[in-house]
């Protein structure tokens, strides 16, 4: 679900454990009772000890709420936030968390096909716990460069309906074979490189299967946020303060407001959600690649990352 005010709340983290070579996962616990229910495909925001927010799976059992899980890739090209996890010293340290929300829920469907690219897995293992629970018919295609680096690999069903494939052995993935043996009545679910994505897309759309395939990003391929940098100037007003701005042809919205209003953003190139506000008025663009058609339809709300408007003002809820 979208369009959600959450605040955050601290938690507890309990344990760190190395899950394969770059993969450590944390445990984090309330200081009493459960915490916050969720479905599978849903995602925590997490405060680290530097102020910087990330976005990360749960991919502990949605049934057991006396502790949430994520798993965090290290990354020394990305942009600091998997380092400072990897780096820092946080078991039994305090971090502030929000949510959980759900940009990638996982429909009703009578079967279902999973494809997970590395760290990709991590929302795969709700769902399938999920499916299984239900006895829903699932095939699971996880796919690694090498063994060691695939986390969870234990936490896997085994059998003919599970497909491990290390890349660095067999190659690449035939995903057109995977898309041909699609029923209509599957749902596709895949999460990885945004190159394996946008393959997938591209296999989906070629075969008539765009419609079942539901995709969720953790990295970006700047095209969203160069097409949200240029368009028409409009006028934005910040509802809470009364400001009116103006967002030129070359300027970002985000770019515009971020020094008069407290907006906070993660991602910055509308895969992430953090940054999601109310539309108070206006009929806003979107470039994202979280809200579905309908929900831009609605125009309920926007990713001010990556968003402009047709209309001459926009009216945000900051």
């Amino acid at each position: 679900m979208t369009g959600e005010e959450q605040d955050f709340f601290e938690v507890t983290v309990r344990q760190a454990r190395l899950e394969a070579d770059g993969v450590i996962s944390l445990e984090l616990v309330p200081d009493s009772g459960l915490l916050p229910a969720y479905e599978p495909g849903s995602h925590l925001d997490i405060e680290l000890p530097s102020g910087t927010v990330r976005q990360y799976s749960l991919c502990s059992p949605p049934s057991d709420l006396s502790f949430y899980r994520i798993a965090v890739l290290r990354e020394p090209e990305g942009r600091g936030g998997s380092m400072e996890v990897h780096e820092t010293a946080l078991v039994g340290s305090r971090v502030r968390i929000r949510g959980p929300r759900n940009h990638f829920p996982l429909e009703p469907s009578p079967r279902y096909l999973f494809i997970a690219g590395g760290i990709g897995i991590t929302p795969m293992l709700a769902m399938v716990i999920r499916a299984e629970r239900e006895r829903s018919p699932y095939e699971l295609v996880y796919v690694g460069r090498h063994l060691e680096t695939m986390a969870f690999r234990e936490k896997l069903a085994t059998g003919p309906h599970v497909k491990v494939l290390v890349s660095s052995e067999t190659g690449r993935p035939d995903l057109a074979a995977l898309v041909d043996g699609v029923t209509d009545d599957t749902l596709v679910y895949a999460c990885g490189p945004v190159s394996m994505l946008k393959e997938l897309e591209e296999v989906c759309e070629k075969a008539g299967r765009a419609d079942q395939l539901r995709v969720e990003k953790f990295a970006s391929d700047g095209e969203a946020l160069a097409e949200a940098s240029t368009g028409d100037s409009f006028e934005v007003e910040l509802a809470r303060s009364g400001k009116v701005l103006t967002v030129g042809p070359e300027q970002g919205l985000l770019e515009t407001i971020q020094d008069h209003c407290d907006i906070m953003t993660s991602c910055e190139d509308g895969f992430c959600g953090t940054c999601e506000t109310r539309v108070l008025a206006g009929d806003p663009e979107h470039h994202d690649t979280i809200l579905n058609e309908k929900e831009r339809a609605a125009g309920k709300t926007m990713m001010v990352c990556v968003g402009r408007s047709k209309s001459p003002r926009l009216v945000l809820d900051l």
